[in-house]
């Protein structure tokens, strides 16, 4: 997932995808306390994806809102 790609979506569409990441965290933390998780190297992946999403959703409301003074 590249920040550029997520530049191009909306915020609606980036809010559903942040959600999906943060249940699939949860469903990887789960699995690691259980001893059950295959790959180890997901954790990181859907924790720097979450990041991604996030850093964009805040700058998307930094650029809208720095206007409005």
């Amino acid at each position: 997932m590249k920040a550029s790609d997520l530049r191009a979506r909306s915020e609606s569409e980036l809010r559903e995808e942040l959600l999906k990441l943060r249940r699939e965290q949860f469903n990887l933390r789960m699995q690691r306390g259980t001893g059950q998780m295959a790959r180890p190297d997901q954790f990181g992946r859907v924790r720097k994806d979450i990041a991604r999403i996030k850093t964009v959703l805040n700058e998307a409301r930094a650029k809208t809102g720095s206007g409005e003074s």
